[in-house]
């Protein structure tokens, strides 16, 4: 029988919540080819306007288990730095994993940058077992909001 899972992950980041939340999480499909292109080969919107139910997909480079996914934005506060999505398709739905959701928070932190906080909820087909895969799900997470990081930090400008 299928059980399910979680994992929980924070990330400390000196770039305030609002910038690093619109890098990294609503506008990633658009810096993620530019930012980590060792890793994203392409990425794009395929329905909506970034409002939820907007879908978009990822497109990896051969270095990746999967050559694809595809998730849609469940719910979403702009104002709170926070959104929920689930995995619809490609990355592992289907072949590992039966359901996958995360939910980010991108809080503001005392020292004016932010914490971000991610939930994530999967599903494993039967008989599947992940052994070290959440730990190379918390490090992908990491390395894409270190990547926004940086970037932010390099640009002042981008993202205000």
């Amino acid at each position: 029988m299928a059980s399910t899972n979680t994992w929980t992950l924070e990330i400390a980041s000196p770039v305030a919540a609002p910038r690093l939340f619109r890098a990294a999480v609503m506008d990633w499909h658009t810096l993620a080819p530019k930012l980590a292109s060792h890793v994203v080969a392409s990425a794009h919107p395929v329905d909506g306007n970034g409002n939820v139910g907007s879908i978009r997909q990822f497109n990896f480079t051969s270095g990746m288990p999967f050559s694809f996914m595809k998730e849609r934005l469940e719910f979403l506060d702009a104002n709170k730095c926070e959104c929920k999505s689930t995995l619809i398709e490609g990355g592992g739905i289907g072949v590992a994993i039966e359901t996958a959701t995360s939910h980010i928070k991108v809080e503001p932190a005392a020292s004016g940058g932010s914490l971000v906080k991610v939930d994530s909820t999967y599903k494993l087909l039967p008989g599947v077992d992940v052994k070290d895969e959440v730990a190379k799900a918390k490090e992908s997470v990491t390395a894409i909001f270190k990547a926004a990081e940086a970037y932010l930090v390099a640009n002042p400008d981008a993202y205000n």
